[in-house]
């Protein structure tokens, strides 16, 4: 007797899936992971700006001594997300490290001497003047002291400002 043959077992036949079926379930299942990835980059996007809650660093920040920052340097201080900048006068401003357009980590291109946000292509001079838009105003500012040669930076409250005033500029006391 041929297997299969007259047995109960092989009256009920289950069809293969066909190839159109096959292909559909495929970019179905396709698309899903590409939804899912959308959402999540979406979601990532727009937390990313806002500030997150948890342990904070100290709103005075010591910086270092005057002496250790050279005139036309911009230092990245990383524990308050800045850059404090000395001037070729020999003054010193703590810039923010976030893009007025949409808060985007800006970084300092040394070899062009100018910040470039690589998000939507702002630039700022070594002030953290706006050279080109779509940055709505300048980069802000953190309030710096320097006493006994020491640079303090308060990272408590950034300040906003349109542009860049020379009354911005903080400079060492002269020794005589």
């Amino acid at each position: 007797m041929v297997p299969g043959a007259g047995d109960d077992v092989g009256d009920a036949m289950v069809e293969p899936p066909s190839r159109r079926r096959f292909l559909t379930n495929i970019w179905a299942g396709l698309g899903v992971v590409a939804l899912l990835q959308f959402l999540a980059g979406a979601a990532f996007f727009l937390t990313s700006g806002r500030k997150r809650t948890g342990k904070k660093s100290a709103p005075l920040l010591e910086a270092g001594l005057v002496g250790d920052f050279p005139t036309g340097s911009v230092t990245l201080i990383r524990k308050g997300n800045l850059y404090l900048t000395r001037l070729e006068d020999g003054g010193f401003l703590a810039i923010s490290k976030k893009c007025t357009h949409l808060g985007c980590a800006v970084p300092w291109m040394a070899e062009r001497k100018q910040f470039e946000c690589p998000c939507h292509a702002s630039i700022f001079d070594i002030t953290g003047d706006v050279i080109k838009a779509p940055a709505p105003r300048a980069l802000d500012l953190y309030p710096v002291t320097i006493n006994r040669d020491m640079i303090t930076i308060d990272t408590s409250n950034p300040l906003r400002r349109s542009g860049f005033t020379p009354e911005q500029v903080i400079y060492p006391e002269e020794r005589g």
